[in-house]
């Protein structure tokens, strides 16, 4: 497991650890929780949820590929 050192402010540290303890939870697994939340994922993860709405979408892998390409061009023209 990595370990990462952050700065906080001294409000922030102690909102986070009456957070954690109200919880029952360690200060990791709150941000762990929290990044869930926020959709960040490791590749693997993506790359197994991607292949799950694949399955799912029972679309032909081309069309998937076009669409994605649209939207994702559509998103940059914003």
């Amino acid at each position: 497991m990595a370990r990462l050192t952050i700065t906080l402010s001294d409000d922030r540290h102690k909102a986070l650890k009456e957070t954690a303890a109200r919880r029952g939870c360690t200060i990791g697994e709150l941000i762990d929780e929290s990044l869930e939340y926020a959709g960040i994922k490791s590749r693997d993860d993506a790359r197994a949820l991607l292949a799950r709405a694949r399955n799912r979408s029972r679309m032909p892998v081309h069309e998937a590929e076009v669409l994605a390409i649209e939207e994702t061009r559509s998103q940059r023209n914003r």
